[in-house]
């Protein structure tokens, strides 16, 4: 059985690019969901998958992330991994998706979970947007305030691996993967003429197809500070490549947990891993690039 990927909106589930991928589990808001069925819906996951991994963004309202705390003690199983991630909402859609088509190897669980930061750093995520006014994730001069409250601004804004704002107007595009990707489209309003992130980005970053998703994530507008936003995230869309990535960082065992890992940290206890000499980072290996040849994924 593939292990349990789960997330905390049903609009965070993505259609896979290309061939199957299982299901995403989606967890109800403690104001939607009683308790009680919160831990029967976890405890079923467990039964059926023996590991359950929860994506959800960082921006998660507070009494929410408790709700999954709670549920974890309550079932008082080390097998739950809570993963808060630092990207907008349909860019942590795109890595759970990701990650869906990962549980389906042979990597375990521990690896699977921790490999959720490795994968963020592939993922170019961004939006383009009429005004900036109410954007408090990316440093924004007085110029584009101001420019923001005329008719017609536009910007572009990319927040991860780096943060860039750039006019529209100025025929700028931000810095791009040096890899191939795909990329995934939602949009606030419906497309009326030309479009920057479709027209002018994606055949600059060479991607190697667009996936338009209806609507917006109920959480972008929040995340942006506008309904009026173009939200896109461009990522490697093969499980293959994806496979090789997280197989070629160095594994350790939990020293708490006794969970393979990758990387510094368990994603299911969250301890850190003791480190001599030259720390281990989460780097992106060589052999990622257009030209690279993926080996097939092992099974």
């Amino acid at each position: 059985m593939p292990i349990a990927i789960a997330v905390t909106s049903s609009d965070l589930v993505l259609p896979p690019p290309g061939g199957p991928a299982p299901a995403a589990a989606v967890l109800q808001p403690p104001e939607v969901q009683p308790l009680e069925t919160a831990v029967t819906q976890a405890a079923l996951l467990l039964e059926q998958c023996g590991h359950l991994v929860v994506l959800y963004p960082d921006t998660l309202p507070p009494a929410y992330v408790r709700r999954l705390h709670t549920v974890r003690s309550v079932l008082e199983s080390d097998r739950v991994a809570l993963l808060p991630v630092a990207l907008p909402p349909l860019a942590v859609a795109v890595l759970a998706r990701q990650l869906r088509q990962l549980s389906v190897s042979d990597l375990s669980p521990g690896v699977l979970a921790s490999a959720a930061r490795l994968l963020a750093h592939y993922i170019y995520a961004g939006a383009q947007l009429a005004s900036v006014s109410r954007l408090d994730h990316v440093d924004v001069g007085l110029g584009a305030h101001v420019t923001s409250l005329l008719p017609g601004a536009h910007f572009g804004v990319l927040v991860n691996p780096g943060r860039q704002l750039v006019r529209i107007a100025a025929g700028e595009v931000p810095d791009g993967p040096g890899f191939a990707t795909r990329m995934t489209v939602a949009r606030g309003r419906p497309r009326k003429g030309e479009d920057w992130v479709t027209d002018t980005v994606a055949p600059a970053w060479r991607v190697q197809g667009v996936q338009e998703i209806q609507p917006l994530p109920a959480e972008s507008r929040r995340w942006w500070g506008t309904h009026r936003a173009v939200e896109f995230a461009a990522a490697i869309p093969d499980p293959t490549v994806l496979y090789q990535l997280v197989a070629s960082v160095r594994r350790d065992e939990c020293h708490w947990c006794g969970l393979e890992l990758i990387g510094d940290r368990c994603g299911f206890c969250s301890a850190p891993v003791p480190r001599t000499g030259t720390a281990h980072a989460l780097d992106p290996p060589p052999g990622t690039g257009r030209r690279a040849t993926a080996p097939a994924a092992r099974r």
